[in-house]
């Protein structure tokens, strides 16, 4: 196998920012049937827990992906595993910085595991974790 990880480095970092939408929102309630009453502010049941609807998970985890595909490594590639936690929760009109760093290469298998942070425009934490990705060689893809 022809070995596309080389190219990278252990520490080498990327980002990418973006504030979510309502209508953000609506296109990933419709998109994967997820109508929860949290996520709209006409409902009752998020005031429970936080001061305003909050934006479904999938959509920062989106944001995650969207730095892999573009940034880090840019590059065809495969994801092999992701563990996340959510810390706080994401509001429409956060701004929303997706942070991921290198912190293993697998040369063998051309695999990379990355650090993965999430913050808003606060600086508080959103969420935190790893993902290892399979990045293809030229041959593969």
């Amino acid at each position: 196998m022809n070995s596309t990880v080389t190219q990278f480095f252990i520490g080498q970092i990327a980002r990418l920012q973006r504030t979510f939408t309502d209508e953000d929102v609506r296109l990933c309630n419709v998109l994967t049937q997820d109508f929860s009453p949290v996520y709209y502010p006409q409902e009752e049941v998020w005031k429970t827990y936080y001061s305003q609807p909050i934006v479904p998970g999938l959509l920062t985890e989106g944001l995650i992906n969207q730095v892999i595909s573009e940034k880090l490594p840019g590059i065809p590639c495969i994801l092999l595993q992701k563990e996340l936690i959510f810390y706080h929760p994401v509001h429409i009109g956060d701004l929303i910085t997706a942070e991921l760093e290198i912190i293993d290469i697998n040369v063998e298998r051309n695999w990379m595991t990355k650090k993965v942070t999430c913050y808003n425009q606060a600086g508080n934490e959103v969420i935190k974790g790893q993902v290892v990705i399979f990045v293809l060689s030229n041959e593969d893809s």
